[in-house]
């Protein structure tokens, strides 16, 4: 079983690790990974992992293979030229886009408080994120939520993690905030992102360690997506 690294610190940005599997389809599976598989909305990981004679092998995503989410599949960009089952390689992260993506992630946990709507889905990009609301209507005053929003993110509100049961989980229904997707559950315990007061909730994703980190944002288009659902973007502001 992969150790999932990213959880415990998100900023490492390379590690040594031992291959352990070769997938039929040419993926690469290691003995702990700093590498964040596509799940929750959140893309994964870029990067590269070198060899020891000096060669690197760009890695074009990771995932988490046929919905396993205690395994961890590098996928490569070519599979023409594959390490083998024992060797030691050093995995480095494309740190310019998981950086990004960690503070998109951040802040978009912080858009669910400002929009005090339930979350119908959701996703993080590298220019823009966005969330889904079941929302009959818009709020009077964008400007107010979005002005609210970046002094959240100004305030410099520690973002850290815990850790309850799957049963602690179920009994407390309140902390999950979107609909249709359930937390990361099913290994026993369930990681919750804490930033300062304002906020906790269910995310097996990437964060930064403080808000002041995510920067200016701005609201960009609120889009019709049902009855009442509404997408509401949110971009960087720099």
């Amino acid at each position: 079983m992969t150790s999932f690294l990213f959880r415990d610190d998100s900023y490492l940005q390379s590690v040594q690790a031992i291959v352990t599997a070769i997938t039929p389809e040419g993926g690469i599976v290691l003995d702990q990974t700093i590498f964040y598989a596509a799940s929750g909305g959140q893309p994964g990981d870029r990067g590269s992992l070198m060899r020891a004679d000096g060669s690197e092998l760009t890695i074009a995503t990771a995932i988490h293979p046929e919905g396993d989410k205690t395994a961890i599949v590098h996928v490569p960009a070519d599979t023409g030229a594959l390490p083998v089952v024992g060797e030691v390689v050093t995995a480095k992260l494309d740190w310019e886009q998981r950086y990004r993506l960690m503070r998109m992630h951040t802040a978009l946990h912080l858009l669910s408080v400002v929009f005090d709507f339930p979350v119908t889905g959701g996703a993080i990009g590298y220019d823009k994120g966005r969330l889904d609301f079941a929302m009959p209507e818009l709020p009077a005053d964008l400007a107010a939520l979005e002005a609210r929003l970046n002094a959240m993110i100004a305030a410099d509100h520690p973002v850290s993690q815990e850790w309850i049961t799957d049963a602690e989980m179920l009994a407390n229904p309140d902390l999950i905030k979107t609909m249709n997707v359930k937390p990361p559950m099913g290994q026993g315990r369930v990681r919750l992102i804490r930033i300062g007061d304002v906020d906790l909730q269910p995310c097996g994703g990437t964060h930064v360690r403080s808000t002041s980190e995510i920067g200016p944002v701005k609201l960009g288009k609120i889009e019709n997506k049902g009855k009442q659902n509404r997408r509401v973007n949110l971009l960087f502001a720099d």
